[in-house]
Formats: C-alpha cells, structure tokens, sequence
C-alpha cells in the first residue's frame, strides 16, 4: 500500500475516532499514535489471503496500514449517518486528512461535501430507531431515558441471559454483527450492554478460529465499532466489554494495535487505569520485552505514593499469573499487600503463590493481612486458595497443608474455606474425604449449607460410592439440617443404584416427618431402577403407587414407560396417556419413542417419529442421531447410514453417541473408510480416544498395518504426557492378536517392529507376554524366539537384571544366534554398568591413597 494512501486510511479511522469523542478533539492518544507513524515507507504490493501470521516481528508495515484501513473504512460507515449534519463526507475527510498530518489541531469547519457514495447504507442505519447524537454533557439524561423506554419494551429477564445469548450468537452467525443490530432495534429492543457484548464475543471468537489475516482485521474492525457503539449510546466501557478484545490482542501479540485501541478505549475510563496496567504487563511478558518489564518494576520499587497502589496491584497480578517468580519474590518484598483494593485480585494472588510453591511468601502476606481488616473469613480463603494451587498435591495433601497453615498462622478457619474444601474434595470424587470434613466442621460448631451436602451426593454417585448415603442421612438427622426435595430424590437414588429398594421407599414415608411431599423425581428414580434390573412388573406397579400418592407423572416417568415397552400396543397406550395428561412432550419422548419401535421391529414406525409436527426443529439432529444409533443396534446398517447422510446434508453433526454406536456395529470387512471417515467427525476429546480404539482395533483384526500405526500415533500423540494410559492401549492392541481364532504372527511382528521405528515407542512386558501366548498357540518356535529376545532386551534395558536372570534360565542354550544375542545385551547393559563401578571404586582407592599420603 503507498504510503500517501495508508496515511488517508488511518487519518480516517482517526476523524471518526475523533467525532466520536466530540469534546476532546484533540485526544492526544491518538495525535501522538499519527506523529509516531513512517509514512515515507516504501510502498508494498495489496496483501491477499494469506494465513494470519501471529507475531508483531513478522507483519509488515502494509499489513499493519491495512488492518488501520478496513477500521476506518467501517467507522466512516458507521459514524457517517450518525452525524447527519455535519460534514462527513469522503471529499471533506481527504481534504481534512492533511491537516492532521501536518500538526493540526482542530477540526476544519471547510466546505461541505455530499456522501452520496454511502446513501443505501445510511438510509438503512437511520431506520434504526435508537440511533441518536450524543454529547458527553447530557449521557446521564439518556440512561434516565433509556431504563424509562427500557420498562415499555420487551426485556428480558435474569433467568433467559443464556437462552439471548444463544439468540445473539446466531443471528451474529447468520446475519452479521451489523444486521444483527438492527434487527433488534426493528423489534423495538434498546440494545444494552449484554446485547453487545455477546455480539463482540462472536466477533472475538471468529477471529480465534481464522487462520486468514484479512478475516482476522474484519473482525477486530467490528469489535472496536461495536465499542465505540457501546460509548455512542451512554455505556460506561467495562472489562467485561473491553478485557476479552485486549486479550485477543496480547495473544495475537499485536503490540502497535494493543497500544492504539487500549488507548482510545481507555479515553474517558479513568476510573480503569489501574486495570489497564495489568493487561499491558500481560503484554510485555507475552512478547518477552524484558526491557518494559524491568522499566514496570523500577516504577513500582520507586513510587512509594497511595495513589500507585491500584498499579501496583495489577502489575503484580500479571506477574503472579504468568509465573514470573523472580519478579515476584523482588515486589513481594516491596509493595504493602494491606493497600490492596480487590479481594478477588488476592485471592488469585495466593492462587499463583501456590503454583509457584512460593510458601513461605504466601505466610509473610497472610502475617500482614492479620494486622489489617481484611478479616478472618477472608484471610482462611486465601490459604485455601493457596493450599488448592500448588502442584501435583493428592487430596489428602491438601487438606494436609490447609490445616497445617491455619494452625501455623494461627487463623480460625472459616464455614466459606471448608465449603470449598469439600467441593475440591467432589470435584476429585473423594466423597469419604469430604463427610470427614464435615463431621470436622460439626464439631467445630460450624454451619453448612444443604446444598453442599448435594455436591457430595453427586460425587457419591460418580465414584460409585453408594453406601455413603447411610452416613449422609444420619448426618442430616443428628445435625437437625432441612433437607429438600432434591436432597431425598438424591439419596433415593443412591439407594437404587445399591439396590435398596426397601431403603428408598422407607426415605419417601420418612418425608412426612420433615414436612415434604414426595415428586415425580423421587419415584421416577426407583422406576428407572426396577428397569435397568429387567424387573417390568415392578417398575409398572411403581406407576400405581404414583397414582395412590396423588403424585401425576412428568414427562420423564412417561420416557421410561415407553422406552422400556416390549410390545407396540403398549406404547400406544403410554403415548396416549401421556397426551391426555397433559404433560409436555419433550425431546426424550420422541427418543423413547424412536428407541421402542425400533426394539419392537417396527422400524418405519421408528422413521416417522422424526416427521411428528411435535418434534422441536432445534433438537431435530439429536432425535435423527438417536434413530441412527437405534437401526445401528439393531442391524439396519445401510438405513442407519442413510439417516446420517441425512443430518450431514442439512448442515448439522451426527452426534457423538451416535457415531461410536456406529463404529460399534461397523466390525464387518470393508468398513476401514468409514471408521476413519466417522472419527474424523468426533469432536468430542473423550469419545474421540474411545472411537480411536475402535478403529485401531478393527485395523488389528483385519490386518490394516499402515492404517493401525497411524492411529496408533495420533493416540501416542494425544497422551504424550501419560505413559500408563499409552500402555494400556499397546496392550489392548497386542491381546487383541492374542485372542484371535488363527494368530498371524508376521502381522504381529510387523506391528511391533513398527511402533518401535515409527513411534519410537518401547511395548511393556505385559505386550510381549500377549504376542507370546500368541506364539504358543500358533506353535511359532521362531516367532518365540524374536519375542523373548524383546523381553530380555527391554528387561536388562529398565535394570530389572533380576527378571532378566530368570529368563536367561529359561532360554535355549544350544541355540547360537539366541546365544550371540545374550552376548550382545549383556555388553550393552551390564558390562558398561560394571565398567562404570570398577572405575568408580578405582578413583575411591586412589583417593583414599591421597589422603593417606597426606596430600
């Protein structure tokens, strides 16, 4: 781009900046960004499409110029029409252009100009019926204005946030950030802040997910338009709104950029300041500008003032989150952490201490918050913060060192601390741990909250810990807590999944003593507990006793009648009871429904259930997937095949249950294509492993060599860091060859030998234990001989020379290349090793003749 024309683009982007902030025309932010720029650079060729190239060092001068251009290009549109009587017309930007480049000022109150070049889009953006011109001077006045008209107009509440933002989200996707704007000022919504920051969190993630540079500037453009949108309307500019824009930029290390937009962001936020210095330190330490850095922290040792105190605190959480742990440990030492305004930026203070390990920092800061009004509860958070963060603790460690330093500084700990503690404890699924901690609790004549005690009834039932419902409930009584109707239908299912059925039926008399009516819920959960035993007869009569409670039925207990019907009248029947009742037919219906038929072999009746009217369009893909897995089950393979083309051309995903019942049932010869083809469609981590096996599995059975390697890789690739669950799939992988009905041995070998080369990736003994019953099934001596060679090898190799020993014994001595091998091994194992101790005791007899000598 010329340079004369990248100076024009930006001096635009600058003008509308400018209009924007009417009372500061001569923002010095952005005169000294202009005074700053070369614009004598040599001119460079239009950029194209090319991948996004994340680094400041690599982008050039042109690429920077572009991304200035298309902002300004956006903002001329945008803030055009918003000034209807002033003159911001192309012929009157390039006219005023100069004048900023030359020193100018002011605005240039010159000729008028027509901006017949925009009229279609000003026409369509003065439609928009909150669009209006506002000065600093009267933006209290407007937010009066707006709750007032706000309380006239559709707004929503607390509880639908997520349902507006997946509204937003998919308008943003469908229609554009712009249009999405004015469709909801067509439907008469005042766009507030939420509105607009969930269409710049859209704009944010597409630029994340581009690898294309001209995308990435389209996006960014939008974002700063839809700030400067934000400030337009009366809207203070809060991190929520601005925080996740600079980090986009700190990870893209766009420093020119970050240093523009976070000045003319923090244009009349002064109340920010202080925020803005932490995500500049981000910056500095992302781009490993050590010089800035130092600079920062020779600011904070210098300046002892009260009012640096905010600065200091956002420096040195920076620091912490980063893990700069010199930096740390020097302002540690300097800053007075008593000053400290957030207890949020504490808390997360104490949290990095941990990840650092620095402990004996951590309780130099604890000492001289005691001496502040921090406050008890607050100090006990900390530690537990703390305590939670310093790497690979076990549980019981950490509980360990809670208590260790709540003793050791002598700090009571607090109800909010344990609370947390315990949900550290569900999160690990240590549900014994946690009811320690309340019996510790009790004694110490604390409160807890019922809804803790819900935590670790989920956690019961993830670690499969049943029995623990027994203490639970005699914690609940002796302690005289409330429990409510969550708290029992949660027990109540513990008990089924133990198989007490007589237990949960004694919780639901028990609930007229704490004054409760049973649910649905509670009895739904002993239906679905007769169901899974294969007991009909009981899970129906659970139905009449329903009946005799006065408890009606929801629509899941009408989800396990239907999906667990054995006859096709039967779910007719269940399907017209539950129309006649009322109940809302839910998604789960319609699976159950699916899933009934197809157990039934009516599978065209299976088919028609997704063409019901009743069926919700936004849960179409799931049903679909969800008749796929059911003909998959049930061997219609070509159907279910069909069913997924289907959500495949209607632009949807086959979800991901679906896909590994299909792969379950996809084990015939021929099907390699389509395994790979359905992983490749997995999104989700877990499953992806599970399918992954799958296929690895198939490639085993059918003698896939290349195709078992390069899945094997991907796997390899995936548990890099975890050696154990990296044998246990190489061990699966070699049982799989073991159990097969006729061993191909050559396979086997090849397949070892490969994941040896290719992977550089050592089988376990239990692997060379698999091949080797392999052998002796096969009755292949010479295939034998190979795999214990491998054994001996990898035995010598890890130092267990005990087990190698053993072996040896068991070897064919009369064999010469078995006894060539032996021979080989021991000089490259042991031999050395002995070499290494005679030198070693050499070098001691030496010196003791030294000291002996009296040298």
């Amino acid at each position: 781009m010329p340079p004369s024309k990248a100076a024009k683009n930006l001096s635009s982007l600058l003008r509308s900046a400018i209009k924007t902030n009417a009372s500061k025309p001569d923002d010095a932010t952005l005169k000294h960004f202009v005074g700053s720029l070369d614009t004598s650079s040599s001119s460079s060729s239009p950029t194209t499409s090319t991948p996004h190239i994340r680094s400041t060092k690599s982008r050039s001068k042109a690429s920077v110029s572009k991304a200035f251009s298309d902002l300004a290009i956006d903002s001329f549109k945008i803030y055009a029409p918003l000034y209807p009587g002033r003159r911001m017309g192309m012929g009157y930007l390039s006219k005023d252009i100069s004048s900023i480049l030359c020193g100018a000022s002011t605005l240039d109150a010159g000729s008028s100009d027509s901006i017949e070049e925009n009229d279609e889009y000003v026409g369509s953006v003065l439609d928009m019926p909150w669009f209006s011109t506002l000065s600093h001077s009267n933006i209290s006045l407007r937010r009066k204005e707006v709750s007032r008209d706000r309380k006239q107009k559709w707004i929503f509440k607390s509880t639908q946030t997520h349902r507006f933002d997946r509204l937003v989200k998919m308008c943003g996707q469908k229609l554009g950030t712009d249009a999405t704007i004015q469709v909801f000022g067509k439907l008469g919504r005042e766009t507030g802040v939420k509105e607009f920051n969930a269409l710049i969190g859209l704009c944010i993630a597409k630029a994340r997910e581009t690898r294309y540079e001209d995308v990435w500037l389209q996006e960014i453009s939008k974002v700063y338009k839809l700030l400067m949108l934000m400030r337009e309307r009366g809207f203070k500019l809060e991190e929520e709104s601005y925080g996740p824009f600079l980090m986009l930029l700190i990870d893209m290390e766009m420093v020119e950029e970050f240093q523009f937009f976070c000045g003319a962001i923090r244009d009349g936020n002064s109340n920010s300041l202080s925020r803005f210095a932490y995500y500049e330190m981000l910056l500095w330490i992302r781009v490993n500008n050590e010089v800035k850095i130092q600079e920062v922290c020779d600011f904070i040792a210098t300046n002892d003032e009260g009012d640096e105190s905010n600065f200091k605190e956002h420096y040195l959480l920076a620091l912490c989150e980063s893990g700069r742990k010199k930096e740390v440990l020097l302002l540690l030492g300097i800053v007075d952490i008593t000053k400290f305004s957030s207890l949020d930026n504490l808390t997360n203070i104490f949290g990095s201490l941990g990840r650092l390990s620095l402990e004996s920092c951590a309780e130099k800061c604890i000492r001289a918050l005691k001496g502040s009004d921090t406050g008890a509860e607050n100090i006990s958070n900390f530690i537990y913060s703390y305590a939670t963060s310093v790497p690979n603790l076990a549980v019981d460690d950490v509980i360990s060192k809670f208590k260790h330093l709540h003793m050791k500084l002598e700090v009571v700990p607090s109800s909010a601390a344990y609370e947390k503690l315990i949900g550290h404890c569900c999160n690990s699924l240590k549900a014994h741990v946690a009811l320690d901690i309340v019996d510790q609790m009790f004694e110490a004549g604390l409160t807890l909250s019922i809804e803790t005690f819900h935590s670790i009834l989920c956690a019961c039932e993830e670690s499969c810990d049943y029995n623990l419902v027994h203490r639970i409930y005699s914690m609940i009584c002796h302690n005289n807590l409330k429990p409510n109707n969550e708290t029992f239908r949660a027990m109540i299912n513990l008990r089924v999944k133990m198989k007490d059925f007589e237990g949960a039926y004694n919780m639901i008399k028990d609930l007229e003593n704490m004054n409760l009516m049973p649910t649905a819920g509670m009895y739904n959960a002993i239906m679905a507990g007769y169901f899974r035993e294969k007991n009909m007869h009981a899970g129906l009569r659970v139905l009449k006793q329903m009946e005799d409670a006065d408890v009606k039925p929801d629509s899941q207990t009408f989800t396990y009648l239907i999906g667990n019907c054995v006859h096709e009248e039967d779910i007719v029947k269940y399907y017209e009871e539950l129309k006649r009742s009322g109940v809302q037919i839910t998604k789960h219906i319609f699976m159950a429904l699916i899933n009934a038929y197809a157990a039934c072999g009516q599978f065209e009746k299976a088919k028609k259930v997704v063409l019901d009217k009743g069926v919700p369009v936004k849960s179409l893909s799931e049903i679909k997937s969800v008749l796929a897995s059911a003909l998959a089950s049930h061997g219609q393979i070509s159907e279910a095949l069909d069913v997924c083309e289907e959500i495949k051309e209607a632009e949807f995903n086959l979800e991901p249950k679906a896909i590994i019942c299909l792969m379950d049932h996809l084990q015939t010869e021929g099907q390699l294509s389509r395994l790979i083809q359905l992983l490749e469609e997995l999104k989700d981590s877990d499953l992806w492993i599970d399918g992954c096996c799958k296929a690895i599995l198939y490639c085993v059975q059918f003698k896939h060599l290349s195709s078992a390697v390069d899945l094997l890789k991907q796997l390899v690739d995936k548990f890099c860091d975890d050696e154990v669950a990296t044998e246990v799939i190489f061990d699966e992988v070699f049982s799989k060859i073991a159990e097969s009905e006729r061993a191909d041995m050559q396979f086997g070998l090849n397949l070892l030998q490969a994941i040896k080369e290719q992977l550089d990736v050592r089988p376990s003994r239990k692997s060379l234990d698999f091949l080797l019953g392999a052998c002796a099934s096969a009755k292949d001596l010479q295939s034998s001989n190979l795999i214990w060679k491998e054994m001996y090898q990898a035995l010598l190799a890890s130092g267990a020379h005990a087990s190698a020993t053993k072996m040896l014994n068991k070897m064919p001595k009369d064999d010469p290349h078995v006894q060539g091998f032996i021979k080989a091994c021991k000089a490259t194992y042991i031999e050395p090793a002995s070499s290494t101790g005679k030198k070693k005791k050499k070098k001691k007899n030496n010196n003791n003749k030294k000291e002996m000598a009296g040298e």
